[in-house]
């Protein structure tokens, strides 16, 4: 437990410091009296922009030494760099690599009083970690693809041992701490891959069997990538934990945001074994930036899931319980219907933030 926990902030692009200053209105009133220390930095394509680099070596510092990181959103349509990729989202990838963040978690759940577009089909029971490996998979490709006289391009798609048996360790650490999958309350880790197509994935999936006898008490499941498309949307109550690589974590994770309400509602957390990146899953939606409709919730449940992760890293209480609190004001809040427009309500972004710090002093 330490008095105080160093929060470095990047706000980033388009709705970014919108929804990171509601977050952070909210976190001051769940936890007064200076336990989070806030630090602002810059990064992103306005930075870029402005500057001409997206990351600065002072911002990278800063988030390596930060007890955690909380970011809003990165990325601007039409600002690229020299490569063609986009530079808002160097932020993430290198803090990713960088800080070896390899877990990525990606809690998709369906909260009362969210219609989602599956509830119709009897799936109003929703509730799942996508669990993502972060370093590696075929994004460990950015930066040293190779591209041959404009006619053919090739990216690496790599897995090692060492990096599958962390994030496979992960998944069924998450599936002990966890309630089991809605439909039956078991307790299962799928392993979602294309083992039946290429080694690399055959690969995973057999260390992935190798961890699993450390786990007798978890049951395995498994899936092949293109079917898991259509599990998560015809029994997506099966699922506890799904485990996969990079790039089939980054798809089906969007997926699975769509069948809870959107991507408005998807908190992410990236930690590794000493760092913390804690940020929404959306966008930077330029197209409403400043408008104050930005939907928050996203932002701040990444921001319970940071208290959470700091509450069991330094066993402090005060944290663990703040999280669980601003947890339960969001989903009273969607039950009693407190949305954006963007999932049909016509409140602004300060009017839910406000109704969550109601909420939270509610609880005493």
């Amino acid at each position: 437990m330490k008095d105080q926990y160093d929060i470095a902030v990047v706000h980033g692009d388009g709705i970014g410091p919108e929804i990171c200053i509601a977050s952070l209105t909210l976190l001051d009133s769940v936890l007064p009296g200076g336990v989070l220390r806030f630090t602002e930095h810059p990064a992103g394509a306005e930075h870029f922009l402005k500057t001409g680099e997206s990351l600065p070596q002072a911002t990278y510092d800063a988030c390596a030494k930060a007890d955690a990181v909380l970011h809003g959103a990165a990325g601007i349509p039409g600002v690229v760099g020299p490569d063609g990729t986009e530079v808002g989202v160097d932020f993430t990838l290198k803090l990713r690599f960088g800080l070896d963040l390899y877990a990525n978690i990606r809690p998709i759940r369906l909260f009362d009083g969210v219609t989602g577009p599956l509830c119709c089909k009897g799936a109003d029971k929703i509730d799942y970690v996508i669990l993502r490996e972060n370093s590696e998979g075929l994004y460990a490709s950015r930066g040293g693809g190779t591209l041959l006289r404009e006619e053919v391009a090739t990216d690496t798609l790599v897995q090692t041992r060492k990096g599958i048996r962390r994030i496979v360790h992960k998944a069924f650490q998450l599936a002990r701490l966890s309630n089991g999958a809605p439909a039956d309350g078991v307790r299962r880790v799928t392993c979602c891959d294309k083992a039946n197509v290429l080694r690399s994935y055959a690969f995973f999936r057999s260390v992935f069997d190798d961890v699993a006898k450390e786990y007798p008490d978890i049951e395995c499941d498994y899936a092949i990538v293109d079917a898991m498309t259509m599990h998560m949307v015809l029994r997506p109550n099966h699922y506890n934990i799904i485990v996969t690589e990079n790039m089939f974590g980054d798809i089906l994770s969007d997926l699975g945001a769509a069948t809870v309400g959107g991507l408005g509602l998807a908190p992410s957390a990236e930690v590794g074994d000493n760092n913390g990146l804690f940020q929404p899953s959306h966008g930077s939606a330029p197209d409403i930036a400043g408008q104050g409709v930005a939907n928050p919730y996203g932002m701040v449940l990444s921001s319970a899931a940071m208290l959470d992760w700091l509450a069991l890293r330094y066993e402090d209480q005060r944290l663990l319980t703040a999280a669980t609190q601003i947890k339960a004001a969001c989903a009273m809040a969607m039950t009693e219907g407190c949305f954006t427009p963007d999932l049909g309500g016509d409140l602004s972004t300060t009017d839910v933030v406000g109704a969550l710090i109601d909420k939270v002093k509610a609880m005493g």
